[in-house]
């Protein structure tokens, strides 16, 4: 839920507390990596490719 849609202030401070959050566990993760990460339509690419390699939707069978 975005910052704005919270409908109680504790809600609202959440989630900026956890969009920060994650912004500085980015960053860390990019300094250890070395290089940026994947956004938008790269990062969802990047992620749901399993340990082999292959994305969920390479894996599935197709229907008959």
């Amino acid at each position: 839920m975005g910052v704005e849609q919270a409908p109680t202030a504790k809600g609202k401070q959440s989630a900026r507390d956890l969009h920060k959050s994650t912004a500085k566990e980015e960053k860390k993760v990019e300094a250890q990596k070395g290089s940026d990460l994947a956004k938008g339509a790269k990062r969802f690419d990047e992620r749901s490719k399993s340990s082999d390699g292959k994305s969920a939707g390479a894996k599935q069978k197709p229907k008959r």
